[in-house]
């Protein structure tokens, strides 16, 4: 979910075998590329609010203490690999979800299915499937907008926010879409998606390989904008820029993904931002509970000038990363992140 136009993108399981352009086959969510292998565990589905739920866990034996990650677009749980591990060692029952629209999970026809108060209402009812009053929840990208707007609607569910790259989004006196369609104009992504409906949808359909691999870039160098909507010309580059974020068959996992679903579900948040503009307008603003920012300090995400006019009780830490923080920065990010939980246990 980002605010400003670039090649880098912001605010899907498939375990079938599927060829992709990279000439490699991935067969459910062990990856090995050049002698490292990444385990990612075998998915539930989950029935939640009438959706299920592609659920991925680890450190069930920690019942008790849940750790709930929320991935962002055109992301996957598959973006938590390296958290999983890290969280569940430490003590934690981590839970991540495929979110409606993505992967296995549900894909609803209807575009005010993926609004808000469903995407909050998911949570909480993951929290009532496992019998948890409440959580500490991680988002990333658009997950963390769901976990902002999760911790407005449903105060008493969440016991600590850590969000990775998009802070707490002030609500404005305009709808988000009109206020972004007066500053950036009709072409800037956010906008092009609601006023022009299936456009981007097939074009990041027809070149799903493309698309991503264009798009998990790192050290991306600044290059003056082109005519229409930065994305859709993402999706038609034939050359990437910069350095991939990922392996070969890392990348794979995603494309297999989206190729199975399509773009749309994911696409469909971004056609609710007005609604949950909306939706919001009578919910106490203020964030009252623990939270960690992890900005990247080279994501073109515009960072909250008032964030803790929002959000008082928050801590900040800046990687040296682009958009995809997890990914790019693994180990600070899981050591950002583990220090502020014992931190809090501590206090």
């Amino acid at each position: 979910m980002q605010q400003e136009e670039d090649g880098h993108q912001p605010v899907g399981s498939h375990s079938g075998n599927t060829a992709t352009e990279t000439g490699q086959e991935v067969t459910g969510f062990g990856p090995h590329d050049a002698g490292m292998t990444i385990d990612f565990p075998e998915p539930t589905r989950i029935p939640v609010n009438g959706v299920e739920l592609e659920v991925f866990e680890a450190g069930r034996q920690n019942a008790g203490n849940p750790v709930v990650l929320c991935h962002g677009w055109p992301e996957h749980a598959f973006s938590w690999r390296h958290q999983l591990p890290a969280l569940a060692a430490a003590g934690y029952h981590v839970i991540a979800p495929n979110q409606r629209g993505y992967g296995n999970s549900s894909c609803p026809p209807d575009v005010t299915d993926y609004d808000i108060a469903h995407l909050s209402g998911d949570l909480v009812a993951l929290l009532d499937h496992y019998g948890y009053q409440d959580a500490t929840f991680v988002g990333h990208d658009w997950g963390a907008f769901v976990v902002w707007g999760l911790t407005l609607l449903h105060p008493d569910r969440v016991n600590g926010v850590v969000a990775l790259s998009v802070p707490y989004q002030e609500r404005g006196e305009l709808p988000w879409i009109e206020s972004m369609e007066a500053a950036l104009g009709a072409d800037f992504y956010f906008v092009h998606f609601n006023r022009q409906p299936g456009v981007a949808d097939a074009v990041f359909g027809e070149n799903t390989f493309r698309f991503l691999r264009n798009l998990y870039r790192k050290n991306v160098p600044l290059a003056e904008p082109k005519p229409g909507n930065a994305l859709v010309n993402l999706a038609r580059a034939e050359t990437p820029r910069g350095e991939p974020v990922m392996s070969d068959s890392e990348l794979a996992v995603f494309v297999s993904a989206f190729e199975s679903t399509g773009f749309t579900g994911g696409i469909n948040w971004y056609r609710n931002l007005d609604r949950n503009w909306r939706l919001l307008a009578d919910v106490d603003p203020i964030i009252r509970q623990p939270a960690l920012m992890i900005y990247g300090d080279r994501d073109t995400v515009a960072r909250a000038e008032r964030l803790t006019e929002f959000v008082p009780d928050v801590e900040v830490v800046t990687l040296d990363c682009g958009h995809w923080i997890q990914q790019e920065k693994p180990e600070e990010t899981n050591q950002a992140i583990l220090g502020w939980l014992g931190r809090r246990a501590s206090a």
